[in-house]
């Protein structure tokens, strides 16, 4: 894990708060710094014990956004999907796009993703517990997942990053 810096602990005296580094995937058509402020207001003794990297997706938005009356533009998708939600298109390259990010900019020891970002990040834990996606980055130590959901016709997903339970620890946020 990451060193970070230092919090006053029991009896005022300063120790060493262990950060781990994590990637952040945003949700549908919103952005990394959408995601950014949403995450911010989470407890303080938290944040300061991860190093945070919101990462935009690959695809601008090809459509409206539900949080246009709250967040001004622009925003990305990281995959498309029709309205039935069984058919997907650009992820071969959304997971190039992440895998190359987490290589330039790594290592990272987990993920957090929210809606379409938290379908993500469960997949690739999954996918790189069997060997078939993020190959080239160390093992996810961990993954958080806040409103997330389960792809229903990626019969590659499905048959492999489904197929038995991730190996590393989770935290689920449902809403």
């Amino acid at each position: 894990m990451g060193r970070g810096g230092k919090a006053e602990g029991e009896g005022n005296e300063m120790k060493e708060v262990v950060r781990v580094r994590v990637l952040c995937l945003h949700g549908f058509r919103t952005s990394g710094s959408i995601l950014q402020k949403q995450v911010g207001k989470w407890e303080k003794s938290v944040l300061e014990r991860m190093d945070l990297c919101f990462l935009d997706a690959p695809f601008p938005a090809e459509g409206k956004s539900d949080v246009e009356d709250h967040f001004p533009p622009p925003y990305y998708e990281w995959f498309q999907f029709n309205p039935q939600f069984t058919e997907y298109r650009n992820m071969d390259e959304c997971l190039s796009f992440i895998e190359e990010y987490m290589i330039k900019n790594g290592p990272f020891h987990g993920l957090l993703g929210f809606s379409q970002g938290a379908i993500l990040s469960a997949a690739l834990t999954g996918l790189q517990s069997k060997g078939l996606a993020l190959t080239k980055v160390p093992p996810l130590q961990f993954v958080i997942i806040v409103g997330g959901a389960k792809f229903k016709a990626l019969l590659h997903f499905n048959q492999s990053a489904y197929s038995s339970a991730i190996k590393c620890p989770s935290l689920h946020f449902i809403d």
